[in-house]
């Protein structure tokens, strides 16, 4: 038997287990990207966000940074989820760390004159990980409704308000306002049966309420996002260091791989 297929395992095993930067260019700082502040509109893009060169293609930070300008004038931050609008920037803090956005889908779904081609989704299930919601904010539920049963009821409940987003006859929205943002994302206790709930944060008022009726001037005044500070770049010369490190590390697991497989061929049963 040949023992080729366990040497060229061991192989993939230590390739597979040495560090992104020795396969693959890090996310940090390309060639031609400057740190030095850029302006979309109104909105100041500056370290740690950088603005995306459709045309270049390069990456000048961190993916979850990257910001689109649209038209020279909206600033948009990504979605973690491929082909789903992510945010638009109202304003930045850099001193607070923090941004207003909007959720730009849920502005689609009210813009739309047919939902049904618009799948209501958590918002905060399109964010990417340096991002929180912050505690400040107060959240909307929307209830999806597809069952007649479950329209009746929804019609009942005093707390709820019909939407004007609906899809023909296959389901009607119902929304929910002055929900407080919960840490660990449990509304369980705002499930309805027979609809689906979608959770959207909006901005609290300073009398800490929400009405239900405002829904569209809510989900339009957007709500606040909080990040972590992303660590530094490392400079070039560790950069250097480092990667000559792994590649000697890389040699070793190789080397002893290759040692192994003449051991084993040497001692293998034909």
């Amino acid at each position: 038997m040949s023992m080729a297929p366990v040497y060229w395992f061991l192989v993939f095993i230590g390739v597979c287990c040495l560090p992104p930067m020795l396969v693959g260019a890090d996310e940090q700082q390309g060639e031609g990207c400057s740190r030095s502040a850029n302006r979309c509109g109104n909105i100041t893009i500056s370290d740690p966000f950088w603005l995306a060169d459709t045309e270049a293609g390069r990456s000048c930070g961190i993916l979850d940074f990257k910001v689109t300008c649209y038209n020279n004038s909206t600033a948009s931050l990504r979605s973690s989820v491929p082909l789903i609008p992510g945010f638009a920037i109202n304003s930045i803090s850099y001193k607070e760390r923090s941004l207003l956005v909007v959720d730009e889908g849920k502005q689609k779904l009210l813009e739309a004159s047919s939902g049904c081609g618009i799948k209501i989704g958590n918002t905060s299930a399109k964010l990417d990980t340096q991002f929180k919601i912050d505690l400040s904010n107060l959240n909307l539920i929307l209830y999806n409704c597809t069952k007649e049963s479950a329209v009746a009821a929804a019609r009942r409940d005093g707390g709820l308000v019909q939407t004007s987003v609906r899809c023909r006859n296959e389901w009607v929205v119902f929304v929910r306002a002055g929900v407080h943002h919960d840490r660990i994302g449990n509304y369980a206790r705002y499930a309805m049966e027979g609809c689906d709930a979608s959770v959207v944060p909006v901005l609290a008022s300073l009398s800490g309420k929400t009405n239900a009726s405002d829904y569209e001037q809510l989900i339009n005044d957007g709500f606040l996002l909080t990040w972590e500070a992303p660590p530094p770049p490392l400079p070039a010369a560790a950069h250097g260091r480092h990667n000559k490190k792994l590649i000697l590390i890389g040699m070793s697991i190789m080397a002893s791989a290759q040692k192994m497989h003449e051991t084993l061929s040497q001692t293998s049963i034909l």
